[in-house]
């Protein structure tokens, strides 16, 4: 890698982490690029090689988030798959939690009617949820932790429309609904019924 792929790499790093820090802080609304840019220190023009919109570095920081609970889930040793399960269904939701509820509108919105969604939307969240969900289960089995019968296609769908419906209803109640707390009781009062045909 040259000097200057480096020297362009730490700048997108740097807006990203920026970009991250005011959206934890600030929340999605107040998030504007000039504010990105001016606390990272750079100039405006610098956002638009790496971004085209604030929609851009706010999935992009998204994405990270649930890559991490992804590994952390991979990782983990010694522990039974249900509280691997567990786990990972409460790190999500605290993920939907931590970058609000307009992000999960727009998440949803896309989701629900993808040709209609303005081009800056993240249209492949769901996709990419699903794709995440799979990799898991597949990874369960090949680590011998669920049956080589179990049906990933259909456990999957089950388990990401509850955590989508999770989400629905918070957008839908204005913040009223908790999905953290809803994604909690579905751990402890569906998620072993779901999987433990399949449970080695």
């Amino acid at each position: 890698m040259t000097k200057r792929q480096d020297n362009a790499l730490r700048t997108r790093q740097k807006l990203v982490d920026t970009a991250e820090s005011l959206l934890k802080s600030n929340g999605f609304n107040a998030l504007c690029v000039e504010d990105i840019t001016k606390a990272a220190g750079v100039a405006k023009g610098t956002f638009y090689v790496y971004f085209k919109h604030k929609e851009d570095i706010v999935s992009e920081i998204c994405r990270g988030y649930f890559k991490a609970i992804e590994d952390k889930i991979n990782e983990m040793k010694c522990t039974n798959f249900i509280e691997k399960m567990s786990l990972y269904l409460d790190n999500f939701m605290e993920a939907v939690e931590l970058y609000g509820i307009n992000i999960c509108r727009e998440w949803i919105r896309a989701s629900i009617d993808p040709k209609t969604a303005p081009d800056n939307t993240d249209m492949s969240k769901w996709q990419y949820d699903v794709n995440m969900l799979k990799n898991i289960l597949n990874k369960a089995i090949s680590n011998k932790e669920l049956k080589k019968n179990t049906p990933v296609e259909l456990l999957t769908h089950i388990i990401i429309s509850e955590l989508y419906g999770m989400m629905t209803c918070w957008c839908m109640s204005d913040g009223s609904f908790e999905p953290k707390e809803w994604t909690c009781k579905f751990s402890e009062f569906q998620l072993e019924k779901i999987l433990e045909d399949y449970l080695i």
